[in-house]
Formats: structure tokens, C-alpha cells, sequence
């Protein structure tokens, strides 16, 4: 009879698994998208799938992680929208970030908050953090609930709001959005993880449409250029309804004005959602973000960290703390990669410093700029030059333009023909005390000291050895 009891009893908790898979399953497809979610049906399916990868008696932690602008709350947002009828509490804490940035006692009030939302808007007396986490486990541990946690970035955040599976019932959802995947694994023994894809070309198409013509496609003429957006974009929700809207009623003329301008000046409004990421960074991991966006994105993995712990970057703990939060990833080709905004916000906070004279900012990586440093000797303030061409170039300068820049860790050179002024030949005094790597591909035998015109590039690898620590020529 027991036997008996406990078959019927998995077999209707199999049914009601099946049922409930089964209704979600049904729920996407039958979800009325509004129009301008371009892509969001495909992405709320794979989000559910996620969801629903275990039983649905537990609690279940979903982190929805990436890139700022990517569309993680918009997907989280449609998710709560969608789901929420089959839970007993919701609640949706949106910008906890900029809550408690802005807000003195932030945590306490998005606990209220929480607490308020779920109880039917029952009034509650959270005085401190401890008192709220205290009600919140004393509360919802009954009860099934859905909730969403928007924008976090602090362990802290996650610790008062949503500490512990037992603070809630059978059966809840709790929702994160972050950039920053760590947070996740660090207060949660299992979470599941959903990285948000970048929109591809026919449903950026769509988006980018929709805001600048009102329409789902471009007209004629304005094809080749709504193209050059969408590169510029590279799937990045936030750039197509940003760029959408500015060029939204312009002529031609006035769009490529406007592309041209994004080349030399990114648009405020997505840079200062990229950059929120960027600030909360530490000195030495903003160094290897710029490092990479002026330098190496796209350089095998190996290869950079070779670089990045000749400079003392601890590169290997850097490179994931940089993954974690959303601003790299590394392909199946081991190379380090970054989104094209990201690269291009990395690049403008370094010619932010000084546009007018390259030899004031802390990076190098342009012909021209490299030219006028050394023409005029200047690079005072300059740490890393990393030029390297596909074709040759003349490169025409004297040693000691070298030695102004006495902070100077990084010298790569590439393809650029060395042709000298009347100066004098390589003298280790030229270069900085800092240098830590150093690479000149094709050094030219005559321009070395004279005691090493015989050993060519071998002995002027072994003679900077001596001086540059950590060096390599090849």
C-alpha cells in the first residue's frame, strides 16, 4: 500500500513537472512581443529553457549576464511580464546600482520594497539590513515567489535582498541582472547562468529600422548607410536605439557627417553606459582593459598575458575579473576579444587626456601619432607604444626622442622602416627605467652600438636582456 502511495504520488509530480514545461513552452510561443523587442521571442525561450532545467519544487537562482546596453533588463522585464500570474508574490527592483549610489539607506528600501510588493503592499517597518533579511527569511519562506534583482554589482546587494534559498518557498525564481558574472557564483552554491547574445544583423536591421524610419527596413537611399550603423553597432541593443533615434528625419549628407563623427568622437550616451563597468574597475585592471582596447584585442590569450606580466599586471587573475564582468571573452581560438563600442570607449578614455598632443596620453597605437612624438620629443606622459602594420611604413626619428618618455613600460614596433636623423646610434640611456617589454621586429644592424654590428639582432636581444627586464626581440 505504501509502495502504491508513493508511485501515484511521483507519478503526478512527473505530470505536473511535464504540464508546467509544457505551459511555458507554449507561453513563448504564444507571448504577444511588443513590436519593438526585435529578437526578444528567441531569447526569452532560451532564458526559459534555462529556468526550467530543473524541478520546479526548488528555488532557483538565474543570473541573466553582459555587456552593459545588451538588453538584460529588457529580457528580465519581459520575463516577469510573462511568468508572473504563476507565482503567489512578484516583485521587480529595478536599478538596485543607482539605488543605492543615490539613496542613503538604499538597501533598506529596496527591502521594504521587496517585502511591500510581495505582501500586497502590507506596510513594513525595515529599520537596518539585518532586521530586513531577518523579515524577509521569516515571510516569503512559504511562499512561492518570482522576484527580480536589476543592475546589481555589489555582494552586498545580493546578501539583503536575496541571501539564501530558504528565504523563500517552493517553487521561487530569483532573477539577477549584473555585468558581473562573479557576484553570482561567489553567494550561490548553484545558479544558473544566461549570457544575453548580441542582436544578429537581420534583427538589428529590424531595431534600428524601427527607430530611424519608423519601418522594418530602410528606404533605398539610405541602405548602404543604415549598413555602416549596424557594423558600428555590432549587435548592441542600446547603440541601434540610441543611433536610431539621432538620425531619425536626417538627410544623407547629415548621416555621413554623423558616421564620420563617430570615428574620432563615440556617442555620450552609450559610452556612459559602457563606462560604468569600466569605473568600477581597480587601477590595475582598467590598465589591462586599455592595454587590450588600444592594443590587443584579438591577440592570442597566451601572448598577452606574456606581455601583461612582463608590466606587472598579474594578468591571469586580471583577464578573469575582466571576463567576469562582461568586458572580455575568449574564443574557441583562445583569443581575447572585446565589443567593438567597448574597444572604441578604451581608446577615447585614453585620447580624452589630451587630443591635441598624443604625447600627453598614456598610449600610442597610431602612425601619425607615433610621428608627431618623436618629431617633436615629446611622449612625457606616455607608458605603452604598440604599432604594428600590415605594409610598411618610414619611421623617421633620432634615439633620444626616446628619452623624454620616462614612463615608457611597452615598446612594440612592426613594420615600420627606421630611417635615422644625424643622431646617435641605440644608447640603453635612451630608454626608460620602466621599460619592462620590448619587441622591435626588423631593428636595422647599423643603427646598434658598434660592438654589436656583428651580432646583429641575436646580441642586441642579449645586450638589452641586461638592461630591459623581461624583453623580447624576434
Amino acid at each position: 500500500m505504501v509502495f502504491m502511495f508513493e508511485f501515484l504520488r511521483n507519478e503526478a509530480k512527473f505530470i505536473q513537472d511535464f504540464i508546467a514545461k509544457v505551459s511555458n513552452k507554449l507561453g513563448v510561443a504564444q507571448l504577444n512581443i511588443s513590436e519593438d523587442l526585435f529578437g526578444m521571442d528567441s531569447r526569452l525561450e532560451k532564458l526559459n529553457v534555462c529556468v526550467c532545467a530543473s524541478s520546479l519544487d526548488h528555488v532557483h537562482f538565474i543570473g541573466i549576464c553582459g555587456l552593459g546596453g545588451i538588453g538584460k533588463t529588457t529580457l528580465a522585464k519581459a520575463y516577469y511580464d510573462w511568468t508572473s500570474s504563476q507565482f503567489e508574490g512578484c516583485s521587480f527592483l529595478t536599478n538596485i546600482r543607482e539605488v543605492c549610489e543615490k539613496k542613503e539607506n538604499g538597501l533598506v528600501y529596496l527591502q521594504n520594497l521587496l517585502l511591500s510588493d510581495i505582501l500586497n503592499g502590507l506596510p513594513t517597518e525595515v529599520r537596518d539590513i539585518h532586521k530586513g533579511m531577518d523579515m524577509i527569511r521569516s515571510k516569503l519562506c512559504h511562499k512561492k515567489v518570482l522576484v527580480v534583482l536589476d543592475d546589481v554589482d555589489k555582494l552586498d546587494q545580493l546578501k539583503a535582498l536575496a541571501g539564501k534559498n530558504n528565504w523563500f518557498g517552493s517553487g521561487s525564481r530569483i532573477i539577477v541582472t549584473t555585468r558581473d558574472e562573479s557576484l553570482l557564483l561567489s553567494t550561490y552554491i548553484e545558479c544558473r547562468i544566461y549570457r544575453v547574445e548580441e542582436l544578429s544583423y537581420s534583427e538589428g536591421l529590424r531595431l534600428f529600422s524601427h527607430k530611424a524610419f519608423k519601418s522594418t527596413h530602410p528606404s533605398k537611399q539610405y541602405e548602404k548607410l543604415s549598413k555602416q550603423v549596424i557594423a558600428f553597432a555590432d549587435g548592441l541593443p542600446l547603440a541601434l536605439e540610441v543611433l536610431g533615434s539621432f538620425l531619425c528625419g536626417k538627410s544623407v549628407n547629415q548621416w555621413e557627417s554623423a558616421l564620420d563623427r563617430l570615428k574620432e568622437y563615440p556617442n555620450k550616451e552609450i559610452t556612459k553606459v559602457l563606462q560604468i563597468s569600466f569605473d568600477g574597475l581597480e587601477e590595475i585592471e582598467k590598465s589591462i582593459f586599455q592595454d587590450i582596447a588600444c592594443f590587443f584585442n584579438g591577440f592570442e590569450k597566451d601572448n598577452i598575458i606574456q606581455i601583461m606580466d612582463s608590466c606587472g599586471f598579474f594578468p591571469e587573475i586580471g583577464i578573469r575579473v575582466l571576463i567576469d564582468k562582461s568586458l572580455l571573452h575568449v574564443d574557441n581560438d583562445n583569443k581575447v576579444r572585446m565589443h567593438d563600442l567597448l574597444q572604441e570607449m578604451g581608446k577615447e578614455i585614453v585620447r580624452a587626456k589630451s587630443r591635441n598632443e598624443p604625447g600627453r596620453c598614456s598610449r600610442i597605437w597610431n602612425y601619425d601619432d607615433l610621428c608627431h612624438v618623436l618629431e617633436h620629443n615629446t611622449g612625457t606622459k606616455v607608458e605603452a607604444i604598440v604599432c604594428c602594420f600590415l605594409e610598411p611604413k618610414k619611421l623617421v626619428c633620432d634615439f633620444e626622442a626616446f628619452s623624454n618618455m620616462k614612463k615608457l613600460r611597452l615598446l612594440i614596433l612592426q613594420n615600420l622602416v627606421l630611417e635615422m636623423r644625424d643622431g646617435p646610434t641605440l644608447n640603453i640611456e635612451h630608454l626608460s627605467k620602466e621599460l619592462r617589454f620590448l619587441r622591435w621586429h626588423e631593428f636595422p644592424a647599423k643603427y646598434l652600438p658598434s660592438n654589436f654590428q656583428r651580432g646583429g639582432l641575436v646580441e642586441l636581444k642579449l645586450w638589452l636582456s641586461k638592461h630591459v627586464w623581461n624583453n623580447a626581440i624576434k
